[in-house]
């Protein structure tokens, strides 16, 4: 590992002012996929600033919406009483994405902005990856693809973006909110993350600098139901093949409100607008759940090593309805 110098921060705006002036300063938090790639040599700052004191925990809440600090841990968040009442797809996303002892050290903030699981990235031997070396060619593209990304892929990154959590996120319209040198400023977790496109190497819409101090998550209306399904290798803890997280409120047959989200098919936490738009309105039926899943897959672009990924995602998806909106499989 490059030796690095260790700054504690003592207050949110004196940590602003030490990353945002020095483009090979980063923010420290949890750090459990950071200092993994510190020791890989893949990223190398020369200096960390540590928020881990700072007052930027805890979950509070309003008659609408939770509002989650950035260094409040996973298992935190998962035991809150008011996420597991009214966000319980949240919760499961929370269970599902990482074993206890990580749980009880990564944080929300960093949950959010951890890196591509891309193995070609995070192996510093492979020249070819334009995450890591821009304009160097993707080296997943002839490689071992199959826990790439689907849809919002480039001809020069296909990196899936790993989150449980940010699917059941994205789907209810988080907002995240960050403090820069410019101030305070709220953005929609729907564009808070990048697209690979011509610069797969800029992976958020943050300026450098900016921190990460809370998002604010909407209730799910009274009466709604949630689910997140993850479809993986293993029963123990792993990274999604393919997952949903769904919510529904369903009056008299027919769907009055949908929310839906793809993980493990994604270059960013998924927001299916179309499996949505087929769903509002219509009645909630296997009929309804199928020609969703099919608005959702539409324009997967795959390799050979993610094409069984197309039909695994359909199916998810569906079963994930079925069982949000009580139907029998």
């Amino acid at each position: 590992m490059r030796p690095f110098e260790y700054v504690r921060a003592s207050d949110a705006g004196q940590a602003v002012t030490l990353v945002s002036a020095d483009p090979d300063t980063s923010y420290l938090a949890g750090g459990t996929t950071q200092l993994d790639l510190m020791k890989d040599g893949v990223l190398g700052p020369a200096r960390l600033v540590d928020i881990t004191r700072l007052p930027l925990g805890g979950v509070t809440h309003t008659g609408t919406a939770v509002r989650v600090g950035a260094t409040t841990t996973m298992e935190e968040l998962a035991a809150d009483p008011v996420v597991a009442e009214r966000l319980p797809f949240v919760r499961e996303a929370l269970l599902l994405g990482a074993s206890t002892q990580l749980r009880n050290l990564a944080t929300i903030g960093g949950n959010l902005l951890q890196r591509a699981r891309c193995r070609y990235f995070r192996d510093p031997t492979v020249e070819a990856c334009n995450k890591r070396n821009p304009g160097s060619g993707c080296a997943a593209m002839t490689g071992f693809a199959r826990m790439h990304a689907i849809l919002g892929t480039s001809e020069h990154c296909i990196a899936l973006h790993a989150s449980d959590v940010a699917i059941p996120l994205v789907a209810l319209d988080t907002v995240v909110h960050v403090q820069g040198m410019d101030g305070p400023r709220g953005i929609p977790l729907t564009e808070f993350h990048l697209p690979p496109g011509d610069t797969p190497h800029v992976e958020n819409v943050l300026r450098h600098g900016e921190l990460i101090t809370a998002i604010e998550v909407p209730l799910l209306p009274q009466g709604a139901r949630s689910h997140y399904l993850k479809v993986r290798d293993r029963v123990s803890y792993e990274f999604a093949l393919t997952s949903a997280g769904t919510a529904l409120v369903v009056e008299e047959g027919t769907i009055r409100y949908a929310r839906v989200a793809l993980g493990g098919v994604g270059t960013v936490p998924w927001r299916a607008w179309a499996a949505e738009d087929v769903l509002l309105g219509a009645p909630a039926n296997r009929d309804t759940f199928h020609a969703a899943a099919d608005a959702a897959l539409e324009g997967a672009r795959t390799l050979p090593g993610t094409a069984f990924k197309v039909d695994l995602a359909r199916r998810t998806l569906v079963r994930t309805l079925e069982t949000t909106a009580g139907v029998e499989a």
